[in-house]
């Protein structure tokens, strides 16, 4: 599992021009899935994101994780994230999960996260969608599972 983390002071994301996920300040999250992701993947990315510290303390140091700021998260599919490019010119996509086993566990990790108190707003799971947000920072992060 494959998870680019932005800090964010407001975001959302449309699908055909209409706005399905909304936050104010928090993590935007672009999740990506491999095949050989499980739960224990799952689990363990939840608990690791919202415990990073990347918000600012009083005195400015990053201190801070998104428990101890009560900040959102917006999450968005993205098999992209397992294009690899090393060979050629177009991206091979062989190891993103298959659509129906990625979304099973994309939808466990924003139970998980929302399990850990924290409010969830989410894309369309396969849908062309366009992500808008005022990266905060910027701070942006790869966090991967294994």
């Amino acid at each position: 599992m494959k998870v680019v983390v932005q800090r964010s002071k407001e975001a959302n994301v449309k699908v055909d021009d209409k706005i399905v996920g909304q936050i104010q300040s928090g993590l935007v999250l672009l999740v990506g899935i491999t095949h050989t992701d499980t739960i224990d993947d799952v689990r363990y990315m939840a608990d690791k994101i919202v415990n990073l510290r990347i918000f600012e303390d009083e005195e400015g140091k990053m201190n801070r994780s998104l428990l101890d700021v009560g900040g959102e998260i917006l999450s968005i599919s993205q098999f992209t994230l397992y294009g690899d490019c090393r060979k050629g010119r177009r991206p091979n996509f062989m190891e993103a999960a298959k659509p129906d086993y990625a979304k099973q566990l994309y939808d466990q990790f924003n139970e998980v996260l929302r399990a850990k108190g924290i409010s969830v707003e989410t894309g369309q799971f396969g849908a062309m969608m366009d992500v808008s947000l005022t990266n905060d920072g910027p701070v942006t992060l790869i966090v991967e599972s294994k």
